[in-house]
């Protein structure tokens, strides 16, 4: 691997203050123009800032820019950067438009302030030319800032919006250098990355569901989630206040037994719900960074032919790097404020009830199920077909040491497990790795076991054949 040579945010700045056609503007709200205050104080900013604006006041910011429902959201971000480029592209592009790459950077944040705790985090992005007279492109993030002083967030942001603005004219080359030139300066203990989004020309090699990826792998979020559309969305806003019911697998591809325990998970959770929130239930069906790689490195085709398989069925995606459940659940339970559920098989309790995945924490087995079982949260089990039998299992099929069976028996009789007892006997046998098997072998009987729009997606694009 070539040796990179990390410039600093004022290097960085200074770089960009030195070249002639890179000229733009500011709009920050929420934590000081923090980005802007590298250029001007590494110097030469007169060659690159035509303007800055901080527009605090929220009568200002809509005057400016138009109402929106939030201050801090992905729409008043949206509307900053089309306002500020439309301006700047007006006044200016007669006078300098042959020569200039314009740009204009935005962020939306709210950082720690006098009052109180809070949920630290902003919209940051830039609408910027990659050559003189181009159509502009476009880049989207969502950042979570995770310093607990206010003057540390703004340091952050700093060099995260320096880095940004850079990484758009000096390391756009690849997904990897970009992801990567995102976070130089910076640790995932101070900023993560959560969703990010890129269109334009500038941008026609890349996939922003792949530098999503990139993100999750690289270790600078836990979770990035896609919607029903197979868009690129930010967990929090799309998850708050919604009970949701999840299921863990790998969805290699998703079969008729996976859309069956999702269905079934919502008629048990909507059972266990009040009148009025019985129609505010979301499903996810969440892939974990392990099971990506399973078979070695991560193939991204194969991780493109899931999420395009989930969405051909209107199923949101989540891809983690939560290796048990009581860390994925105590992450979704602090975002949705609601009802979670998980709908498992017998073999996913038998893994929840396993003493030997909770050796590194402090509080070990008893810790793990403080934070897996919430008072919101439930497992619903999915009756199991052993291999080459008809028996079912069900919950009380789990093997367990003697001092675990009281555990088990508090859980039921509290209805933190539940069995699914309404289901399809005809499908609890299917799995994703017989469904492979049946493409590689050349049998038919494949299309069966997964739902028609599944079914012609493989087809298509001929997935999962051997050789």
């Amino acid at each position: 691997m070539s040796s990179h040579n990390v410039l600093s945010p004022r290097q960085k700045a200074l770089q960009i203050n030195l070249n002639e056609t890179i000229y733009g503007s500011f709009a920050e709200i929420g934590a000081g123009q923090e980005v802007a205050r590298h250029f001007f104080q590494a110097g030469g900013a007169a060659g690159t800032i035509a303007r800055t604006m901080s527009a605090y006041d929220m009568a200002m910011s809509d005057a400016i820019y138009g109402q929106t429902g939030r201050y801090v959201s992905e729409e008043r971000l949206i509307s900053m950067l089309k306002t500020e480029c439309s301006t700047l592209m007006q006044r200016l592009d007669l006078e300098r438009g042959e020569k200039s790459r314009f740009f204009t950077y935005a962020n939306t944040v709210t950082a720690k302030g006098y009052r109180g705790g809070g949920n630290y985090h902003g919209w940051t992005g830039i609408k910027f030319q990659h050559s003189p007279g181009s159509e502009p492109s476009q880049v989207i993030v969502h950042i979570k800032m995770l310093d607990n002083q206010n003057l540390f967030q703004q340091e952050a942001i700093g060099t995260f919006g320096v880095n940004l603005i850079h990484s758009c004219y000096f390391a756009n080359d690849s997904m990897e250098n970009f992801v990567r030139s995102l976070m130089e300066n910076l640790t995932d203990e101070r900023i993560q990355i959560d969703a990010i989004k890129v269109t334009g020309p500038a941008f026609e090699h890349m996939d922003d569901r792949l530098l999503s990826l990139e993100l999750v792998s690289n270790g600078y979020t836990d979770v990035i989630m896609f919607n029903a559309e197979g868009k690129v969305v930010q967990p929090s806003e799309e998850l708050y206040k919604k009970n949701i019911v999840t299921l863990r697998g790998s969805f290699r591809p998703p079969t008729l037994l996976n859309v069956e325990m999702l269905e079934k998970g919502v008629q048990q959770l909507r059972n266990n719900l009040p009148d009025e929130e019985r129609d505010n239930i979301v499903t996810l069906a969440e892939i974990s960074m392990n099971r990506l790689i399973e078979r070695g490195a991560i193939d991204s085709a194969d991780f493109l032919a899931r999420i395009d398989m989930l969405a051909s069925i209107n199923q949101p995606v989540l891809i983690s790097h939560f290796q048990h459940f009581h860390t994925l659940s105590h992450y979704l339970s602090g975002i949705c404020r609601r009802r979670l559920a998980f709908a498992a098989r017998v073999h996913n309790l038998q893994d929840i009830f396993d003493e030997a995945n909770y050796k590194n924490l402090d509080g070990g087995f008893l810790e793990a199920f403080g934070t897996m079982f919430g008072k919101n949260t439930q497992i619903y089990v999915y009756p199991e077909k052993a291999d080459n039998e008809d028996t079912l299992l069900l919950s009380d099929s789990v093997t367990l040491s003697a001092h675990l069976k009281p555990l088990m028996e508090y859980f039921k009789n509290n209805n933190f497990i539940q069995d699914i007892e309404d289901f399809n006997p005809n499908v609890a046998n299917i799995w994703s790795r017989k469904v492979v098997e049946k493409i590689e072998a050349g049998d038919p009987t494949w299309e069966t076991m997964v739902p028609e729009s599944v079914a012609e997606a493989v087809k298509k694009s001929e997935l999962f054949r051997s050789g």
